[in-house]
């Protein structure tokens, strides 16, 4: 399978002047790293200073707050986020002076060219989780990895840690394509559903783009796939897998689990013996699922069963996934990044598995084009929260051209109330809330703020 672009491979040198457009941001910022420690000359811009700035100025990477055609000079070639457009006044003088324009993803695919091992997550959901997880278990078989999570963990204060070992942990986002830039030695597929319908045309494009992306990974290396998925293992079809799941046919499974207040405990089996017993700190069979892939990424490179007890059974949980963040009125609040269907089945059927005497979901849907593809998937999930809370839709990089609304949802779940803005949807909750409630503050947009306005007591205009 040839990948989308190679050009840049080139440009990856030791003396080489890069600019980073956009410089500040959560993959953009540990690249800048990375790139500065392979001894390329980077500079970059910003639209605004941050902590992920200054740290970078402190290596010694010069780096301009605002974007203008000036900024660019003397670099040899331009990395953009996602963000930055054609119509960005830095890029367009690149494209007006000749001066190659990279995404970042083709960036990450190049540098993951000078590891030996190059894990990559890639799955409808569970992304950041099994990253993390990823990530926690190398660093217990103190493999020293570099590491770019979508997401922050705890552990390392950020999402991401430029290592010196000769492994390197990316999650790996089908959106637009994206990891087919990537060269993966191991490849992890947790679960192909049919999402970003606003890029791919429908499940079996979705099917197409995970394929190719398997077919990237050299001989010699591992697909490593969920047996138990349908559309993952139909996906790879003829392909030649390792797969982790919690059936017998799976090359490495889950076997003996327990649960203790939604929380499970399991031994992680392997031909024919224990590769590992582990207890978890994170609950919902959702978790097994992550924990027995990021478990597999480690068993086909010979890390130790115990370096993956101890990775696992030290992982609490990354940012915005199920996320604690406090108390209000006895009733206790977390914070989750679900935005799609299957991601609300998991958390909302775990937080029922947790005892608790009410769970409450205030959930903001994330993109029009997802709300009306789904529709009926999200109406029939959310039902499963005893009350449900709905704001308006985040719309991220897209326009309401659909004419559909969070009050559509509304219309169709019992109960449900509809709170266009977030202080109403806090105001709503306060209302509400009593002890032994949960409440979960649910999406991928900027829903979290809700929880903080109840638990730090923040605003209560309506």
């Amino acid at each position: 399978m040839t990948h989308i672009d190679t050009r840049i491979q080139s440009y990856i040198a030791p003396g080489r002047r890069v600019h980073l457009a956009g410089i500040g941001g959560v993959s953009m910022s540990p690249l800048a790293e990375v790139l500065h420690g392979m001894g390329l000359i980077v500079q970059g811009s910003d639209q605004s200073g941050s902590a992920a700035v200054d740290r970078l100025r402190s290596l010694g990477i010069s780096i301009h707050v605002g974007h203008e055609a000036g900024g660019i000079q003397g670099a040899e070639f331009i990395i953009r986020t996602a963000a930055i457009h054609d119509d960005n006044p830095e890029i367009a003088a690149a494209r007006a002076g000749g001066i190659p324009v990279f995404e970042r993803a083709e960036a990450w695919g190049a540098i993951m060219q000078q590891y030996e091992n190059a894990v990559c997550i890639a799955g409808t959901h569970g992304k950041t989780t099994t990253t993390s997880m990823t990530t926690h278990i190398f660093m217990a078989a103190q493999a020293d990895p570099t590491v770019m999570i979508g997401g922050t963990l705890p552990m390392l204060h950020s999402g991401y840690r430029v290592g010196r070992g000769d492994t390197i942990i990316l999650e790996s986002c089908e959106y637009c394509n994206s990891f087919l830039h990537f060269f993966p030695t191991v490849a992890v597929i947790l679960n192909v559903e049919a999402d970003h319908l606003d890029f791919f045309k429908d499940l079996e494009d979705v099917k197409r783009s995970f394929r190719r992306f398997a077919q990237l990974v050299p001989a010699g290396g591992f697909v490593v796939a969920n047996a138990d998925d349908p559309n993952g293992m139909d996906a790879l079809k003829g392909l030649k897998t390792f797969t982790f799941g919690c059936r017998n046919q799976a090359d490495l499974r889950a076997e003996n689990l327990v649960w203790h207040k939604g929380r499970p405990e399991f031994d992680i089996a392997a031909e024919g013996g224990v590769y590992a017993r582990l207890r978890l700190q994170v609950a919902g069979m959702h978790n097994v699922y992550n924990a027995l892939a990021a478990a597999a990424a480690a068993y086909v490179l010979g890390i130790p069963g115990e370096a993956v007890r101890r990775g696992l059974e030290g992982f609490f949980g990354a940012g915005r996934r199920f996320e604690a963040k406090g108390r209000y009125n006895g009733a206790v609040v977390y914070d989750d990044y679900a935005h799609h269907p299957a991601e609300l089945h998991a958390l909302l059927e775990m937080a029922k598995s947790l005892g608790y005497e009410r769970v409450i979901c205030a959930f903001q849907p994330h993109t029009y084009t997802r709300t009306k593809a789904l529709f009926d998937d999200f109406v029939r999930e959310l039902k499963l929260a005893d009350l449900v809370v709905l704001t308006d839709i985040f719309a991220a990089r897209e326009k309401n051209t659909i004419g559909i609304s969070s009050r559509d949802l509304a219309e169709r779940i019992p109960g449900a109330a509809y709170c266009p803005s977030l202080p109403e949807a806090a105001e709503a909750l306060r209302k509400t809330a009593r002890p032994g409630d949960l409440i979960l503050t649910v999406g991928a947009g900027d829903i979290f703020m809700v929880g903080e306005m109840l638990v730090d007591g923040g605003p209560r205009r309506t």
